[in-house]
């Protein structure tokens, strides 16, 4: 039997529980909430586990160690597979590990992009905002020859996969996550991005300049060695860097005298992008120094040690200044004597 409001049951006679709509949405949003928190929470946690680990937790500080051991052997796996002998015999045992190691970085891959709205919080799209990081191509790039094979059967297109077998050394650059040292390094050429990056344009164009003049001055004699500028690079590129094979060299007094200069120029090239790495670090590294607990509460105390009276009572009316700004009434004393100082309001 229904009642006068559609779709509402009357409660059957004899029952004295009547049915309230109302109360049975709250308690589904309050369950809903309840699983939402949960999930949160779960989240969280997994974010903070896959996480470089903080003092105190273990779960994270095994996980850490984890991939680093497993990126360890899948190197120290590659350089294995180069002997024909040891591929060979442990063929099964190689494949095995190299299936169990991908599995595991796939799924922290994924964990990584699941949980990439807590890496970036503030983000419109975090997880496409991981995605195009620069660790997340990497983990990318590390686990992908293994799928590839999975997507053609063509004979060339697995010929081809020998040279994407070499984004498997890649997953070293994984151990950045957890060193300190390499993230120092990457803190490093990030910050002198801008000067590396012009130090190097003026290698391949002083490389250029170089190649040039080889080919004008030794093609006439040497035509074979120098017949074009791009192959006359590769002199000036050994030459420039100071590897010098001696495959290919000027033979004339013009370019014995230009190749000289050439040489002498090299060591200043060179010299460039290497002096800007070392401030990199000094700046990178003083700043952390600075940064310390120790710096911080120690260098107001030397500070104030070296202070003569008269920098110190400067000092004291200076504070007095800044907290009368704040309603703060002070008292400043000199010499035994007491004198408040000039404020306008109470705190």
């Amino acid at each position: 039997m229904m009642s006068k409001n559609r779709g509402v049951p009357e409660p059957a006679s004899g029952n004295n529980t009547a049915i309230v709509p109302g109360s049975v949405c709250r308690r589904d949003r309050a369950e809903v909430n309840r699983v939402t928190d949960k999930t949160k929470a779960f989240k969280q946690r997994v974010f903070e586990i896959i996480s470089k680990a903080e003092d105190g937790d273990v779960a994270s500080a095994v996980f850490d160690w984890t991939i680093t051991i497993l990126i360890v052997l899948s190197i120290l796996s590659i350089i294995l597979e180069s002997f024909a002998s040891l591929n060979y015999r442990y063929y099964t045992v190689f494949r095995a590990f190299e299936t169990v190691t991908v599995v595991v970085f796939t799924v922290e891959y994924l964990l990584r992009i699941w949980t990439a709205d807590m890496l970036y919080p503030e983000a419109k799209h975090p997880r496409l905002k991981y995605v195009f990081s620069l660790m997340a191509i990497i983990d990318l790039l590390a686990i992908l020859p293994f799928y590839l094979p999975f997507i053609s059967g063509d004979f060339r297109f697995l010929r081809m996969m020998r040279l994407f077998r070499l984004f498997r050394l890649l997953r070293v650059l994984k151990l950045g996550r957890y060193f300190d040292a390499l993230q120092v390094i990457v803190s490093v050429i990030r910050t002198s991005k801008a000067q590396l990056i012009m130090s190097v344009v003026i290698c391949f164009f002083v490389m250029l300049f170089s190649a040039i003049i080889m080919y004008t001055v030794e093609y006439p004699v040497q035509p074979k060695q120098f017949p074009n500028v791009i192959t006359s690079l590769w002199w000036a590129i050994c030459t420039l860097t100071t590897v010098g094979y001696g495959d290919v060299y000027p033979i004339t007094a013009v370019g014995r005298f230009f190749a000289a200069v050439i040489s002498l120029v090299g060591i200043g090239i060179i010299a460039i992008p290497t002096g800007i790495i070392a401030a990199g670090f000094d700046h990178v590294i003083s700043g952390e120094e600075k940064n310390t607990p120790e710096a911080a509460k120690g260098k107001p105390e030397i500070a104030l040690d070296r202070m003569s009276e008269g920098e110190l009572l400067s000092l004291q009316a200076k504070v007095a200044e800044r907290l009368k700004e704040y309603g703060h009434t002070t008292t400043l004393t000199v010499r035994g004597k007491e004198s408040p100082a000039e404020t306008d309001k109470d705190p």
